[in-house]
């Protein structure tokens, strides 16, 4: 078996469209944390902004986020859009560690008026930190079983997801963790946006969490933002 993993899910402050405000708003939750792995919400580092553009991989107001990771040994997993095949845009996560960024994810099944934005993307994901196997999803995700079933059958320990949802809306993501963890056993994670994240929510759900692969809680935060939730798996 590998060895404990600490885990945090993150839900920082957000100026809809500002990066560099925004990467060191995630670089204060990386250092926060005390975490291997700190996983943030569904297009952070931009806002819920569908028109934003596209960060590359080598973009230099990422350094803040790769800065913080090096310090601390963590991988972060940071949303945002990113580019695809041809003119293709996508909604997507980025994995930072100490010295790059890469995409790991783009998000497959899309909801509202993202389909006039993004392209879908074409499969699942998986990342691998220190023999852990995460399984890689964003938002709506979630709530597709198909998503979470193809996930697993790639061999996940863990299903983690950044996301965006209103206050009245928090309950959908106990249940959708809970069903997970359930019909795969595994550990879930999501990373909910907290306070105003631009896109026509005033207002977003925080209270990120982290599950059991029994379906119970063992760790939350608050609805503020700022917030950081840390748990070790094992």
């Amino acid at each position: 078996m590998p060895q404990p993993l600490p885990v945090a899910v993150a839900q920082p402050p957000c100026v809809p469209y500002d990066v560099v405000a925004n990467a060191r708003a995630h670089a204060a939750a990386i250092r926060a944390a005390d975490a291997r792995v700190v996983v943030f919400p569904e297009l952070s580092l931009t806002g819920y902004e569908l028109d934003a553009p596209v960060v590359a991989t080598d973009d230099e107001r990422l350094a803040p986020v790769v800065a913080a990771c090096a310090d601390t040994g963590a991988l972060a997993l940071v949303g945002a859009p990113v580019a695809g095949a041809g003119d293709r845009r996508h909604i997507g996560m980025l994995a930072v560690d100490g010295a790059t960024a890469r995409v790991a994810y783009r998000k497959m099944w899309l909801g509202g008026a993202e389909p006039a934005h993004f392209a879908p993307g074409p499969e699942p994901a998986v990342v691998e930190v220190d023999g852990w196997r995460l399984g890689l999803a964003v938002c709506k995700d979630t709530g597709v079983p198909r998503h979470a079933a193809d996930t697993a059958a790639l061999g996940i320990d863990a299903y983690v997801a950044g996301a965006v949802d209103r206050p009245e809306e928090a309950g959908v993501q106990d249940e959708r963790a809970r069903r997970i963890a359930a019909d795969h056993g595994v550990w879930v994670g999501i990373a909910s946006f907290a306070g105003a994240t631009g896109g026509g929510y005033a207002r977003t759900a925080g209270r990120s969490r982290i599950w059991s692969p029994q379906g119970r809680v063992v760790v939350a935060a608050g609805p503020e933002p700022g917030a950081v939730a840390r748990a070790v798996l094992g």
